[in-house]
């Protein structure tokens, strides 16, 4: 039962995410309206991570699972892929990198704030 709950907190989480994609004319995807919604219940306490907790750690688990069928899609569509796979692959190799790299910049730039942080406060 417990599983059920917290899915169904996700499942609302998500659906007012849709919502707000329908309501604001933003090139947002649902999910991230979603996904923002659920960062913000949780850091302003509204939603307790112990209410969501179990049944994100277990659909972050089959996560593999959920591209199967993007990766069925791709192999269906190979025919059309083929003629610009070079284009392709050109993108996916700089954005990999680029996103590497601007996440490694971050984290980074965190890193050293709270260094800074936890000096000044000894």
């Amino acid at each position: 039962m417990k599983y059920l709950k917290q899915f169904g907190i996700i499942l609302i989480l998500s659906f007012a995410g849709e919502l707000l994609n329908l309501l604001i004319p933003l090139p947002i995807p649902a999910s991230i309206w979603g996904f923002a919604l659920m960062f913000v219940c949780l850091q302003t306490g509204f939603l307790k991570l112990d209410y969501v907790k179990d049944t994100a750690i277990f659909l972050i688990e089959i996560m593999p699972l959920m591209f199967i069928p993007a990766a069925v899609g791709l192999m269906e569509s190979w025919g059309i892929i083929r003629a610009k796979i070079i284009p392709y692959l050109v993108i996916t190799v700089l954005s990999t990198f680029l996103v590497m790299a601007a996440a490694g910049k971050i984290t980074q730039a965190v890193i050293r704030r709270d260094r800074k942080k936890a000096c000044h406060h000894e």
